[in-house]
């Protein structure tokens, strides 16, 4: 799994962390929580704003 794997990382985020609501997350923890699922491979400086509100608007839309 890359930072390119938005689909596949909001399933494992919501799964992950079945308690929390997407919406209050600020990017440094879910940069921190992302990397931290199993599989990651992604590197902290290819992260960037664009792709952490894509995770963020892909791990909303997989909870509705």
């Amino acid at each position: 799994m890359n930072w390119t794997d938005t689909l596949e990382i909001a399933i494992a985020l919501s799964e992950a962390y079945p308690d929390v609501d997407p919406n209050k997350v600020n990017f440094v923890d879910l940069m921190n929580w992302t990397m931290a699922l199993p599989g990651f491979k992604g590197e902290r400086s290819h992260c960037g704003e664009r792709i952490l509100e894509a995770i963020q608007e892909a791990w909303i839309e997989e909870l509705e």
